[in-house]
């Protein structure tokens, strides 16, 4: 603090990051999943399952557009997509081992699901034919699990975090063609111990987060390690152990979820469904990956859970 009352600032950083081996050890085996006191030799065989595990994957795609617009070159859009998830599900369902998860994120419409809105019948029907798009492929059925993450702009009740799932009279026709089909809230996390068996900590979220992190930014970050900004939102966001650490006037919290949004202690992987080019990286132990945007650019990608390994793909044309 200086004689005239201004309070100098040398130097402003990240409060340091917590390493998750250290935070477990500490923790003595508390599942942050609600499975209470998890006990030692019960991780260690699940571990051992993990490494085991080296044919499963998971399957990620965000901005899985079903509506019919009425605007043209956005009906174009919506087609290709349809067209280029047949694709994307036909060769997977030709491989020897099918994928365990696919994960599909919002929106899951080219326009906002606001009050100006009227087609929820019609995309009610949509969701319907990718249950049928989905159950033609028996291989895929039998074997895989689907999990639907609504975006931003998807039907809910707010704009505020965490957003629940999509609601159930748009999923109806879809859970008749695919009943174990998962709805989840977005963000959302998942522990395949519970479901394959492998103890995998896992972050999705989907917000367009690195548009509005960097509109909110007072100060540009430092190029001296890299100038990639996702780089730095994956270091903003793991160093902050918050998921969206913006102000309530830029995106809204619903406080008594906000520990929905916490990184602690850090997960394994986070995928973050953004607008913005594909990326991967792994910071601090941490696998960070955005898999692109599917309807505009057919981009997506495919976790392996026993290697952490990130393949990021995408379709020609």
């Amino acid at each position: 603090l200086l004689s005239n009352g201004i309070f100098q600032v040398n130097t402003c950083g990240f409060p340091p990051l917590e390493d998750r081996e250290a935070s477990l050890s500490l923790l003595m085996g508390l599942d942050f999943f609600g499975g209470g006191v998890i006990p030692t030799e019960e991780t260690l065989r699940l571990s051992s399952l993990e490494k085991k595990a080296v044919n499963d994957m998971f399957v990620i795609l965000s901005d899985v557009w079903l509506d019919n617009p009425e605007d043209v070159p956005m009906c174009y859009l919506v087609e290709k997509t349809m067209e280029k998830l047949a694709v994307v599900l036909d060769g997977y369902d030709s491989v020897e081992v099918v994928p365990s998860l696919f994960v599909l994120m919002g929106n899951f419409c080219s326009r906002p699901c606001n009050l100006a809105f009227s087609s929820f019948e019609e995309l009610r029907l949509q969701f319907g034919k990718l249950g049928e798009m989905i159950a033609a492929r028996s291989r895929l059925k039998e074997h895989s699990r689907f999990l639907f993450v609504p975006g931003p702009d998807d039907a809910g009740p707010s704009k505020a975090l965490p957003r629940c799932a999509l609601p159930k009279y748009l999923i109806e026709e879809l859970q008749k063609h695919i009943p174990n089909a998962i709805f989840v809230s977005n963000p959302c996390r998942f522990d395949m111990k519970s479901t394959l068996k492998i103890p995998t900590p896992t972050r999705i979220k989907i917000l367009d987060l690195l548009y509005r992190m960097r509109r909110s930014c007072l100060i540009p970050p430092t190029s001296e390690e890299t100038s990639d900004p996702f780089e730095h939102l994956v270091a903003t966001i793991t160093h902050q152990s918050h998921l969206c650490p913006l102000p309530l006037t830029v995106q809204p919290i619903i406080w008594n979820y906000d520990h929905c949004l916490r990184l602690y202690p850090t997960p394994h992987v986070i995928v973050l469904g953004d607008k913005s080019e594909q990326k991967a990286f792994k910071y601090t132990g941490i696998t960070c990956f955005n898999p692109g945007s599917f309807a505009n650019d057919g981009t997506f990608a495919a976790y392996r859970p026993c290697t952490k390994e990130v393949e990021l793909s995408a379709l020609e044309g």
